[in-house]
């Protein structure tokens, strides 16, 4: 394991964090728009949106990423590997996140809603001004659990030939046969990446738990 190797690491380290911004950041907006229609009180969007979250939360992501890259394919659509793991990463993290946030939204009390209602805001002032922020501040520490999760999830993109972290361990293990040196560097860097927002997603619900005793 010489200098050339740590560094084939470092850039598969590269593409997995370039990897879980892309797919948390562009999950974020898509989960917020779960959100809001499921909490939208219209009966075919809460629906539709609650059969979305049902399929990404009940197959593995492995299949997930898998039926993206190829399956899409088979209907003329063609992705390269970087796109088809963003594509199918922010499915993923939409459904989640949609999810977390439904239920942060629902648990804001009533009546700020009614309150806001009472006031004459209008349904985006609403949300802007009164809920939403209430709802993201609920919704954090489960947001970062989460994003630990998705940054580990990154490691099945190899299922697709895109070298992150986890497949460049493997290409350098297949080429120096020292598999528990290799993996254990990659252990070790994925645990200095979720290790520290493991330890602050716990502090905010500590903090926000005894905020509200």
């Amino acid at each position: 394991m010489g200098r050339d190797e740590f560094v084939f690491l470092l850039i598969g380290l590269k593409w997995t964090v370039a990897l879980s911004v892309v797919a948390f950041i562009c999950g974020c907006i898509a989960g917020l728009i779960v959100a809001l229609a499921r909490t939208s009180g219209i009966t075919l969007l809460e629906r539709i949106t609650a059969g979305y979250i049902a399929v990404f939360q009940g197959t593995p992501l492995l299949m997930q990423l898998f039926v993206v890259y190829y399956g899409l394919a088979l209907i003329g659509i063609r992705m390269d590997a970087w796109a088809a793991v963003s594509v199918g990463l922010t499915l993923h993290a939409s459904a989640y996140l949609g999810e977390i946030w439904r239920g942060s939204i629902e648990a804001v009390p009533k009546g700020q809603t009614e309150a806001a209602k009472a006031l004459a805001l209008r349904y985006f002032s609403r949300m802007k001004d009164v809920v939403l922020p209430q709802a993201i501040r609920i919704s954090l520490p489960a947001t970062i659990g989460f994003l630990v999760q998705l940054i580990k999830g990154t490691s099945l993109a190899s299922i697709v030939g895109f070298t992150e972290l986890t497949r460049a361990g493997n290409i350098i293990s297949n080429q120096i046969f020292q598999p528990i040196t290799v993996f254990g560097i990659v252990g070790i860097l994925y645990f200095l990446m979720c290790c520290p927002l493991t330890i602050y997603g716990a502090h905010l619900e500590r903090k926000f738990a005894a905020s509200t005793r």
